[in-house]
């Protein structure tokens, strides 16, 4: 499979997935969105950008929605709810945000 983006031809994976990571651009990440039916505020984006550098600088890092709520928190000033991130990102912030933030797929189990 693959998207087009601004003339580019992005190769994804059969779930919709970048295969490259390295792809991926904000203008990536809004087509990604609008596949998923998702229109990106700066809430989505910090999220976004919040895997983005836990998966790039933290050792592949992806964080449960615990740590991500928590982490959160601390960046909005007030912890959000698990409800809060699931209007945000309805079919799980840790997977359809990772797959609008051209992360690979969350592998683990269980999640919260």
């Amino acid at each position: 499979m693959a998207i087009e983006v601004n003339g580019r031809t992005i190769a994804t994976t059969d779930t919709g997935y970048l295969e490259n990571h390295a792809d991926w651009n904000e203008d990536v990440a809004r087509k990604l969105a609008e596949i998923e039916g998702i229109e990106l505020t700066d809430k989505h984006w910090d999220v976004i950008n919040y895997l983005r550098d836990e998966y790039i600088n933290n050792g592949q890092n992806q964080p449960m929605e615990r740590v991500v709520l928590k982490d959160m928190g601390k960046m909005w000033g007030t912890k959000p709810t698990s409800k809060d991130l699931y209007l945000l990102f309805p079919l799980a912030p840790t997977k359809q945000g990772t797959k609008i933030a051209g992360l690979p797929a969350v592998k683990r189990k269980g999640g919260y």
